[in-house]
C-alpha cells in the first residue's frame, strides 16, 4: 500500500501537478511574450502575477506590442505609472475559461472594465482579438490576443 501511495505522489508531482508553472513562469516558457515580461518587470508586476490569484490574463504576444510605435513603447516602459495601469487593464480577477466568457463588461484589476464581445465568429477583447485560448497556470488562466489594449 505504501509503495502505491509512493507511486501516485510521484507521478502526481513529476506530471506538473505539484510543479504547476505560474502565469508569468507559463507566458516566458511560451516564447512569445518577452515584451510582456520585460514590461511586467519594469512595471514591478511580477511578484503579483506569481502570487495565488487565481488570475485571468488577455496577454500580448511580441507582435502585438511591435504594432505601438517603438518611440511610445519606449516612453511607455519607462512611465512606471501609466505601464502599470496599461499591464493590469489586461488583468481580470479570477480564473475564467474560454467557455464561460460572456459577451459584456468585465472589470479589470486596473479599475476598469474591458468589453468582451464576438464579432464575425471571433471573441474580442476591446479592439483585440482572442488568438488562442485557455493556456493554465498554477494561479490562472491565459488567453492569448493580437494587440495591446489601451485603459479608456
Amino acid at each position: 500500500m505504501k509503495k502505491l501511495l509512493f507511486a501516485f505522489v510521484t507521478t502526481a508531482f513529476l506530471s506538473g501537478g505539484a510543479l504547476a508553472k505560474d502565469i508569468v513562469d507559463t507566458a516566458v516558457a511560451a516564447g512569445q511574450f518577452n515584451t510582456l515580461a520585460t514590461a511586467l518587470k519594469a512595471a514591478g508586476l511580477v511578484d503579483t502575477l506569481e502570487g495565488p490569484g487565481p488570475f485571468t490574463v488577455f496577454a500580448p504576444t511580441d507582435a502585438a506590442f511591435a504594432k505601438i510605435p517603438k518611440a511610445d513603447l519606449d516612453a511607455l516602459l519607462k512611465d512606471k505609472a501609466k505601464l502599470t495601469a496599461v499591464l493590469t487593464y489586461h488583468v481580470v480577477p479570477g480564473r475564467v475559461m474560454a467557455k464561460d466568457v460572456k459577451p459584456g463588461s468585465v472589470k479589470t484589476i486596473q479599475g476598469s472594465a474591458l468589453t468582451v464581445k464576438t464579432e464575425g465568429g471571433k471573441v474580442m477583447v476591446d479592439n483585440a482579438t482572442v488568438t488562442r485560448t485557455d493556456i493554465t497556470a498554477s494561479n490562472g488562466v491565459i488567453h492569448v490576443i493580437d494587440r495591446v489594449v489601451l485603459p479608456k
